[in-house]
């Protein structure tokens, strides 16, 4: 009866990977927002409020932000690729070992599931990278817009701030995806170096593995 029933761990990376995109879409979408209300102005807003908080207009928000989603990772990865392809060759010097290490690890249910854990982690903070940058550019463009108490203070500490989150984001993608590569290189190469040697009938110790 066991084997009628869904695979939890398929449906659990099927919903961890629509949160993904929703939480790196309503983000983008927050960026794009403020860019629309600085380009409007103070009357166009205050007429576009009501209608922007009503309940169909929350129901295309939702709608838009995942599939803004999908459209702010592909940017974002393709923004940052050539520095991946760098990081991945100091593991792996050629796609096809990359390939045949991803391949083992499929073979190593306890192992995936970490690596799916990182690989979701890596791709919100490369999401984000891209979100805190488009929100402080629109931040103080919205503030530029608009006639503020105490403006250029908030100027300055909104600009502060974001640039601090948008390196704090990509320093925390950086080291995930490093670390991500190194752990795979050294998981996928211990069954390898459990083989016994030919030219010694004693079989050769397991390397260790973090």
């Amino acid at each position: 009866m066991s084997a009628a029933q869904p695979q939890p761990p398929a449906l659990a990376a099927a919903t961890a990977m629509f949160v993904e995109v929703l939480v790196v879409g309503i983000g983008f979408l927050s960026g794009l927002a403020l860019l629309a209300v600085a380009a409007a102005g103070p009357q166009t807003a205050a007429k576009a409020a009501p209608v922007a908080g009503s309940t169909p207009a929350a129901a295309v928000c939702l709608a838009a932000a995942y599939a803004l989603g999908i459209l702010a990772d592909r940017a974002a990865d393709r923004t940052l690729a050539p520095i991946r392809r760098r990081l991945r060759k100091t593991s792996f010097p050629s796609d096809s070992l990359y390939a045949q290490a991803r391949l083992s690890l499929s073979a190593e249910p306890a192992l995936l599931a970490l690596a799916d854990y990182a690989r979701s982690r890596m791709r919100i903070c490369r999401g984000w990278t891209l979100n805190t940058a488009l929100l402080t550019v629109a931040s103080d463009l919205a503030l530029l817009r608009y006639d503020i108490e105490h403006r250029t203070p908030l100027l300055v500490l909104i600009t502060v701030l974001g640039l601090l989150l948008t390196a704090s984001f990509y320093l925390s993608w950086h080291t995930i995806t490093a670390t991500g590569y190194r752990k795979l290189a050294q998981q996928t190469a211990a069954p390898t170096a459990s083989l016994p040697t030919q030219t010694n009938s004693t079989p050769t110790a397991p390397a260790a593995a973090d």
